[in-house]
């Protein structure tokens, strides 16, 4: 118990996801500055973004310096060799020039201080998103609520990994949602979205997207949502998430491929 009272939630990841950004905050061990470094490459038009910041430790304002001018540059396996601009301070954005293709293997490269990060996600082949539909849930013999359902065809013989984003409105949900087809492999999928308090009401306005992403990435959030989820007065002081990027540093890098659904919640 005295032991979770030295636990900080300090970790922030960014993910930007077209013009959305989603903030999610873990509880870490109390540690040395670490570079947080989150970034994407996907298969819709650019630019993309790399963004890093530096943790912070228990002693400290619970804030997320932003880290100016690192050298960050993205490769991929056929040549491309991206030096990204410097846009504000820690966020790096790339040239409009090029946009990201299925089956390609990118390789995110940091230099700050002298330190050499880097981190290697390659991006799946898309999977049709088919529709979005809606479904009534009771829960618990709570009352009836809505949820969205992304219904899609997982190709057989190959192991997929998905995730998935909601925004309700005006408001990004923080929600982790991924799926691989380990049991499911080949089947017709039709996952349903747990909103928790978020609600959907008939009349909103929800965008949901779905990515494939390659099986570091799912390996990564999976952990941060168990992380997510642990009660602390019952779990073992949480570890950092496994992640694609070397040297200490923390977040991810993920290539992926992105479809997106915008429609007015009905039944």
């Amino acid at each position: 118990m005295k032991n979770n009272l030295n636990i900080i939630a300090f970790f922030v990841v960014a993910l930007t996801f077209l013009s959305c950004k989603k903030v999610i905050t873990v509880q870490l061990n109390n540690s040395p500055t670490q570079l947080v470094i989150t970034g994407e490459v996907t298969d819709a038009s650019g630019p993309y973004t790399v963004s890093i910041n530096s943790s912070v430790n228990f002693s400290q304002p619970n804030s997320f310096p932003p880290l100016a001018g690192a050298q960050v540059v993205i490769s991929d396996n056929h040549g491309l060799n991206d030096t990204l601009t410097e846009t504000a301070p820690g966020t790096y954005n790339t040239h409009t020039y090029w946009q990201g293709l299925p089956g390609s293997t990118y390789t995110l490269s940091v230099v700050s201080s002298g330190k050499s990060f880097s981190a290697v996600s390659t991006m799946p082949l898309p999977v049709p998103l088919d529709s979005v539909t809606f479904q009534k849930s009771g829960r618990d013999n709570s009352k009836t609520v809505i949820e969205a359902v992304a219904n899609f065809q997982d190709p057989p013989g190959v192991g997929n990994y998905y995730q998935f984003t909601e925004k309700i409105n005006d408001t990004m949900l923080t929600k982790i949602f991924i799926f691989q087809d380990r049991l499911s492999d080949g089947k017709y999928i039709t996952q349903s979205f747990d909103n928790d308090s978020s609600a959907l009401k008939i009349g909103d306005q929800l965008t949901l997207s779905m990515y494939s992403i390659d099986e570091n990435v799912f390996k990564y959030f999976f952990e941060l949502r168990q992380l997510l989820n642990a009660n602390p007065f019952n779990e073992a002081t949480p570890a950092n998430p496994d992640t694609n990027l070397t040297n200490g540093a923390l977040g991810y890098f993920s290539a992926h491929t992105i479809q997106t659904r915008n429609l007015t919640v009905h039944f």
